[in-house]
């Protein structure tokens, strides 16, 4: 799946302020649904229950909260870049402050390990991690959505 089928320059948010892993996930829900407010907190729902199953921080300050969502049909991603880094439980112990969201269809399990797979393979290179760090919103977008496309072919 193409990643500018889950990504767009709307769900891309730079510098943002939230303080704690929980207003993370709150504007990352926000993200994946920025017109609808009762599926925002309800994706917010679904992100905290997967959460309290396992960090979904992993190492070099990147977290990957994902969840399955009945009633929607198409994948969403979401990414911030945090203005300052926030505790995510990262399994490395380092705070976090790029964060990729991810929203599936319920039925679309082998998918979503596939995608959750090659979007922890891209963010396990440091020089991607250092350029988003610097990026605005059309590179971050751009450096995504061609680094993704390299990883799936």
């Amino acid at each position: 799946m193409p990643t500018t089928d889950i990504l767009g320059i709307e769900s891309i948010r730079l510098d943002d302020t939230s303080p704690s892993k929980k207003r993370v996930l709150e504007q990352a829900a926000h993200l994946l649904a920025p017109h609808d407010t009762k599926l925002s907190e309800r994706i917010f729902g679904r992100l905290l229950e997967r959460e309290r199953l396992g960090s979904t921080g992993l190492a070099g300050g990147v977290a990957l909260p994902h969840a399955r969502m009945p009633d929607i049909t198409q994948t969403r991603g979401a990414f911030l870049r945090l203005a300052s880094p926030v505790d995510f439980d990262s399994f490395d112990g380092h705070p976090v402050d790029l964060v990729f969201a991810l929203l599936v269809p319920e039925e679309a399990t082998e998918a979503h390990l596939q995608l959750l797979a090659e979007l922890a393979r891209t963010f396990n290179d440091p020089t991607l991690r250092a350029q988003l760090r610097r990026a605005d919103s059309a590179q971050a977008l751009d450096l995504l959505t061609r680094r993704l496309a390299h990883d799936a072919a």
